[in-house]
């Protein structure tokens, strides 16, 4: 195996590893030997993340921890550094939308719900900042660490309707840069900050509003897929490649970077 592309012993802290992508890239890591802290906040979800994970021959352990929470994630860190000594990646995978930050066809800018929106905003954007703040403190002790966020398609091409989604994954990808740059520029070239952005995925949030019950695509799951060149939705596997490139030494000299995997989407135009 390529010494850049060996991950074996190396340990890993995903937030939102209960979700649908967010598990999916937990299990591409505990693949290729890397032991697998998955905290988030819904016990079940994480438990079943780790039992999958065990299952398959892999090492991992779930905290349950809400990435709002300073405290919470200052015990999280306080128990990897007991438990491991170090921490080598941290995936920010927690994030998602919610109805009320998103504005139907029927429906103009005035009915946005604040109260849905300040919510989605500060699951995505502080979600995201406040564990990079907390965690990459034992980076910048180490002088070595690996920040992977998770932005969107929508954060370059606004969507119709996700105002809140598409505004924070935007900031999430000006906050990758930034973190970047202020790591490596004061901590040396050990640190990279970098970030996917998916594409078109199925999961629960979204399950509704691209398929009927049916299975078949409703008109806005037709719009998407006529608009992606590879005609069909990212399976959560998908992201793996972009992963473990980002995740490894492969990119030993890329920081500061987002990383499309969307089948084409964001580079199709009319």
């Amino acid at each position: 195996m390529d010494s850049k592309f060996n991950m074996k012993g190396k340990i890993a802290i995903v937030t939102g590893g209960g979700g649908v992508l967010g598990s999916a890239m937990a299990f591409s890591l505990a693949k290729q030997g890397v032991i697998t802290v998955i905290i988030g906040r819904n016990i079940d979800k994480l438990q079943a993340t780790v039992n999958q994970i065990i299952t398959a021959g892999g090492e991992a352990i779930y905290m349950q921890c809400d990435v709002l929470n300073t405290d919470n994630l200052e015990s999280v860190k306080k128990s990897v550094l007991e438990k491991y000594g170090q921490l080598d990646i941290l995936i920010n995978a927690a994030g998602g939308n919610m109805p009320g930050a998103t504005i139907s066809p029927e429906q103009a800018i005035f009915d946005l719900q604040l109260d849905a929106l300040q919510s989605v905003i500060d699951l995505n954007i502080i979600g995201t900042i406040l564990p990079s703040k907390v965690f990459s403190e034992i980076f910048a002790k180490q002088k070595s660490g690996i920040i992977i966020n998770i932005s969107s398609t929508s954060a370059q091409n606004p969507l119709s309707r996700v105002v809140g989604y598409s505004a924070s994954k935007a900031a999430i990808e000006n906050f990758t840069k930034w973190l970047a740059v202020e790591l490596a520029g004061k901590y040396g070239d050990g640190i990279r900050v970098n970030a996917i952005a998916p594409g078109f995925f199925i999961g629960e949030q979204n399950k509704n509003l691209l398929l009927n019950p049916n299975g078949e695509l409703t008109a806005r799951g037709e719009k998407i897929i006529a608009h992606t060149p590879m005609k069909r939705f990212g399976n959560p596997q998908d992201l793996e490649g972009a992963l473990l490139f980002l995740a490894s030494d492969l990119s030993i000299f890329i920081t500061g970077i987002v990383i499309p995997v969307d089948g084409g989407f964001a580079a199709t135009s009319i």
